[in-house]
């Protein structure tokens, strides 16, 4: 019987028993193995993954899902593609969360590292007209006024300036804010009612920079927080970050 030659055939996968889960999509396999690789630390920051293809013959794959999946990692900043050198695991940024009012303090201390702030102002002040429509008080009114910089591991990741209401917060002024935050001292002052958040990438002016440890031309992440208790805005904070090692990220469930 002559032989009819043509494409070979795909290989059929195996239909899956009767209450298994469903299988994951190929895509997101292949994205569990290399974020599971990275958390473990077995790829480390900064190192080289396997090759397209070798992660093909590792997961039984086409090349086009392993493509795919390390292209997307790549656009969110998991993994960086060097033209004729291979895919790297990127430096990981720190990140806090903007839906939350976590301090800082514990935002660095949940990742294992060690928090540090400096604190470079802390004054009383008297509003003009801009700061006052801010606050929401009378123009000319003494407002207390600090300017801190918080590091991690020794390294700067947040310069924290901001004024406050010296009625929701009357001893704000006589904190010691290296052992306490401002965050936690204004938590304690009152039950929190309503907060706003406003983020922008602006450019850093030379004292910023400085500070910041930041290369020129690099943005600042600029997240302006006003926050309502007992009826009135108790604080307004600039808290400026740099944009090459940090980001906010938020999750909350959406109702219908």
């Amino acid at each position: 019987m002559p032989i009819t030659r043509g494409r070979r055939a795909k290989p059929r996968e195996a239909a899956p028993e009767a209450g298994a889960a469903p299988a994951l999509p190929l895509g997101q396999m292949v994205r569990n193995h290399v974020l599971a690789k990275i958390d473990s630390g077995e790829w480390a920051e900064g190192g080289r993954i396997p090759s397209e293809a070798q992660l093909v013959e590792q997961l039984g794959v086409s090349r086009m899902t392993v493509h795919i999946a390390l292209r997307d990692l790549s656009g969110e900043g998991v993994l960086m593609r060097r033209q004729g050198a291979g895919t790297f695991v990127a430096p990981r940024r720190s990140q806090s969360t903007f839906l939350e009012l976590r301090n800082i303090h514990a935002e660095i201390e949940s990742r294992g590292n060690r928090h540090s702030a400096e604190v470079l102002r802390l004054e009383t002040v008297h509003c003009d007209l801009a700061l006052a429509t801010e606050l929401n008080v009378a123009p000319g009114s003494a407002v207390y006024h600090s300017v801190l910089l918080h590091r991690e591991n020794g390294r700067p990741l947040q310069m924290e300036d901001r004024y406050v209401n010296p009625r929701f917060a009357p001893d704000y002024i006589e904190q010691d804010f290296t052992r306490i935050t401002p965050n936690e001292h204004l938590m304690a002052s009152g039950p929190l009612e309503e907060v706003e958040h406003v983020i922008q990438a602006v450019p850093a002016d030379e004292p910023t920079r400085a500070l910041l440890e930041m290369a020129p031309g690099d943005p600042v992440l600029l997240l302006r927080r006003r926050t309502w208790s007992r009826g009135m805005i108790a604080s307004s904070a600039r808290l400026l970050h740099p944009g090459a090692r940090f980001s906010l990220a938020g999750r909350m469930p959406v109702g219908r």
